[in-house]
């Protein structure tokens, strides 16, 4: 079973400075020492229907299986980048989950992915 690791960064006291050190620094450990990754999706968090949002970014590390993420965490590698999402983290730490994702791919009448008026849906796991 494919999961990820899902790190939840709060706002920084300094989005700019943040922002530097998360894509100057930080991304590029994880590309170098995260060990049996099979992808990382890094989304920055823009605004909230309920105001200020308290969240800032969602990096999330994708693995092939538990055993691979468990590998990973464990390694020197793994805990080197760990600990440096802590210390850039302005805002307070940052919140670590370990996630199964579904997917929800939507086609239309004649076969074609990404119409959201689609009837027919799939579930890929």
């Amino acid at each position: 079973m494919a999961v990820k690791l899902v790190v939840i960064y709060p706002r920084p006291k300094d989005i700019q400075a943040f922002e530097t050190v998360y894509n100057r620094d930080h991304v590029p450990m994880a590309v170098e020492k995260l060990a049996g990754k099979t992808k990382i999706v890094a989304t920055r968090v823009l605004g909230s229907p309920q105001g200020k949002p308290a969240f800032h970014r969602i990096a999330e590390i994708h693995f092939p299986s538990m055993e691979a993420l468990e590998a990973c965490a464990a390694s020197e590698g793994g805990k080197q980048t760990i600990a440096n999402a802590v210390s850039i983290s302005s805002g307070g730490a940052p919140i670590f989950l370990v996630a199964e994702e579904e997917q929800f791919v939507f086609e239309d009448a004649h076969g074609t992915k990404g119409k959201t008026q689609s009837s027919n849906v799939s579930q890929t796991f």
